[in-house]
């Protein structure tokens, strides 16, 4: 079962990873900065975007889907461990992956995990939206057509600045959070990251001071993660910030992996 991808550039791979309800979309605005200099493959995950959903006797727990990535790597012909960046669910794949040893480098961006239980308001929202685009898909897609809407709508599972998102970029966001096939099961699915300390690469987290959907008190927790991370904390940035500050994320990757 091969994931739906991108793959452009050239030179050493550099894995992107959404976060859950999105596609390998969600980076459109950093490709071309990144692209430059390295073969970027960002991926659709099982069951969002364009890639099929696991079979119902494999659950899509963390572990599973970065043993999956481990997998399309191999089939690609990559075998050796290679920089990886994810964005919330992707940011827990990535760290997942360096756990294992599937990683020479993580960049994190507003990782999903870092809990000591899933908070509950993540849950609502996201159910929220995702029911709402369901009941009224015409409506939704409509409002995505004007900035202030876009600003007012995506500021908090995605980021301030939504009138930066451009309204194909917006449909596009909302089209893949309601039509994520295996949506319920791997939110579910969410437990936390645990037993990274001994992690021995190098790891850089980034948490947007906007970031209104996985807060400092409760979502930011440091202590399963080694010593050596590297914390950040990107002014203005939101939950999901490649929109709003596409140089900046760039930047960020480019200056870390």
């Amino acid at each position: 079962m091969m994931w739906n991808k991108l793959d452009v550039g050239s030179g050493r791979p550099l894995i992107l990873l959404h976060g859950i309800g999105m596609s390998h979309k969600a980076w459109n605005p950093i490709i071309p900065l990144l692209s430059k200099s390295r073969r970027v493959i960002a991926f659709d995950v099982a069951g969002f975007g364009e890639s099929p959903k696991f079979d119902s006797k494999i659950e899509p727990t963390i572990e599973n889907l970065v043993k999956a990535l481990s997998e399309q790597l191999h089939e690609m012909g990559i075998d050796q461990p290679v920089d990886i960046v994810g964005n919330s669910m992707g940011g827990w794949m990535a760290l997942e992956a360096a756990r294992i040893g599937l990683a020479s480098s993580v960049v994190a961006i507003s990782p999903a995990g870092l809990w000591f239980k899933s908070p509950p308001h993540v849950k609502t929202i996201f159910y929220s939206l995702r029911y709402a685009i369901k009941q009224m898909p015409w409506l939704s897609r409509e409002l995505m057509k004007f900035g202030i809407c876009r600003e007012l709508f995506l500021a908090v599972p995605i980021s301030i600045g939504g009138r930066k998102i451009s309204q194909e970029d917006a449909i596009n966001s909302i089209n893949d959070f309601s039509k994520a096939s295996d949506f319920e099961r791997t939110f579910s699915n969410a437990g936390r990251f645990i037993d990274g300390q001994n992690i021995k690469i190098p790891i850089t987290i980034a948490f947007g001071s906007k970031d209104w959907l996985l807060t400092r008190k409760n979502c930011q927790i440091k202590q399963e993660l080694p010593i050596h991370t590297k914390w950040i904390e990107a002014k203005g940035w939101g939950h999901v910030p490649m929109w709003k500050d596409p140089n900046g994320v760039a930047s960020l990757i480019i200056e870390n992996i």
